[in-house]
């Protein structure tokens, strides 16, 4: 794909992803889900909380109405927000702008099909064309002009379902919220003020310009002192868009995905709500995971990295419970995509359900060390071609041979930034650091 990676088309604002891209992606949806039937398409957007955002969401709204789509606005609500009011609202497909974990500078266009699910790849392919000039498309006249509608209670309905697939009382219990300056900001806490707990929020003003900026689940210790700091039961922080979440238990110690996903999966498989006593991690998920999962019987399929990878392994394979070590997870028996605010319900139904602090519930579980190096290189494109590089792959294997079996070391170019991420586990953080750096010195002669 020229345009679109595994996360959708993303990059700085205005530069790598300008207004007039958003202008096409917009002309050329419209114009394909009208054409597909004999009524106007019928398009749901939704938006984070950067700048450019409001922009963006101009430029595409412009686009869908000029090739004879109604446009829905949700304004600002999660990703998986999106998705939701997708299916629920049967529109023909959704579109939501952000760029998740990254910086406000940057922003990026998710679409999503009918179902809620990330865009089938033929039509990305499709929008791609158009946008270089390959395809030509009508613009609408007359009554087939498309409008514009503020679809508000939309994002009341995804609120609504957040509540109502909670059958638990969260009364007296102490909850943290880092909302990342992000689109949990105004639905997080909504959701956990109806279910009755003790609320304690903050990173909930957005401005345009601090979404992620020292905090959210990039900058996850923020929430650690500040669970201490309350004397909290459990704290959760979410980042830009709200796919994703992180935990962290009464003792102030980080709770990620494959800590997220052996709770929620222990306590599914006691209660039959596992599928096939199984679930979907990726590659770079920690032995110390796979291993505790041994011990209590529970089987694990592992993918590529990438929550689209995860979703259709799980949908293949009728699988219930998958996600990341960055904490994307997903519940399959409820949903098709990464929730952070339902991952967060889904915990502290195990929690509840279980009578136990997190702390004890991940206790069974010994993470071994890992050490993460993002190098930065000039495109994505280069990225690919440093994985292909003869001195790269050696270096992999000379690190492998290092570690002479007691760990592993992980590389991969990133689906949505210019980076190529080396990825060392070992038992302890100096062997880390010597495998990664064996690999590092290999990839260095691409860095910027």
């Amino acid at each position: 794909m020229k345009y679109f990676g595994t996360d959708g088309f993303r990059g700085r604002a205005n530069e790598g992803l300008n207004v007039e891209h958003a202008f096409q992606i917009g002309r050329y949806v419209g114009w394909y889900y009208g054409l597909r039937q004999d009524r106007k398409a019928r398009i749901v957007i939704g938006k984070d909380t950067r700048r450019s955002s409001y922009m963006f969401e101009s430029a595409l709204v412009s686009g869908l109405v000029a090739s004879g789509a109604d446009a829905y606005m949700l304004h600002v609500i999660p990703t998986p927000g999106v998705s939701y009011v997708t299916a629920d609202g049967a529109f023909d497909c959704g579109i939501m702008i952000t760029a998740s974990h990254n910086p406000y500078s940057d922003n990026g266009i998710k679409l999503v099909n009918a179902n809620g699910e990330k865009m089938d790849e033929d039509v990305l392919k499709q929008v791609e064309a158009y946008i270089d000039g390959e395809i030509d498309v009508p613009l609408a006249t007359g009554d087939k002009i498309g409008c514009t509608v503020d679809f508000m209670q939309g994002r009341n309905r995804y609120i609504a379902h957040l509540i109502a697939s909670a059958n638990f009382s969260l009364q007296g219990v102490r909850v943290g919220l880092d909302c990342a300056n992000g689109a949990a900001s105004s639905v997080a806490k909504p959701v956990f003020d109806a279910l009755g707990a003790d609320v304690y929020v903050f990173n909930n003003t957005p401005n345009g310009f601090n979404i992620n900026v020292n905090c959210g689940s990039t900058h996850i210790d923020q929430m650690q002192s500040f669970v201490l700091r309350n004397n909290l039961d459990v704290g959760f922080a979410y980042d830009g868009d709200a796919d994703r979440c992180l935990a962290v238990d009464d003792r102030g110690h980080v709770v990620d995905g494959d800590l997220i996903l052996y709770v929620c999966g222990r306590y599914l498989n006691q209660h039959g709500g596992l599928a096939k006593s199984t679930v979907v991690p990726t590659e770079m998920s920690n032995f110390g995971f796979f291993k505790a999962l041994d011990e209590i019987g529970i089987k694990y399929e592992k993918t590529d990295v990438g929550d689209k990878y995860v979703y259709a392994c799980m949908r293949e394979k009728g699988y219930s419970l998958g996600g990341e070590q960055s904490g994307h997870i997903i519940f399959g028996d409820i949903e098709n995509t990464g929730d952070g605010i339902m991952t967060s319900l889904r915990i502290m139904e195990a929690i509840r359900a279980q009578k136990e602090s997190l702390s004890t519930l991940v206790r069974p579980v010994t993470l071994y060390p890992q050490l993460l190096i993002n190098v930065k290189v000039e495109s994505r494109e280069v990225a690919q071609q440093v994985m292909e590089a003869p001195e790269v792959k050696a270096a992999i294997i000379e690190a492998e041979k290092f570690l002479e079996g007691n760990g592993r070391v992980f590389v991969r170019a990133s689906g949505t930034e210019p980076l190529v991420r080396i990825l060392a586990e070992a038992p302890t953080d100096e062997l880390c650091k010597k495998a990664d750096d064996i690999v590092y010195e290999a990839v260095k002669p691409y860095e910027v």
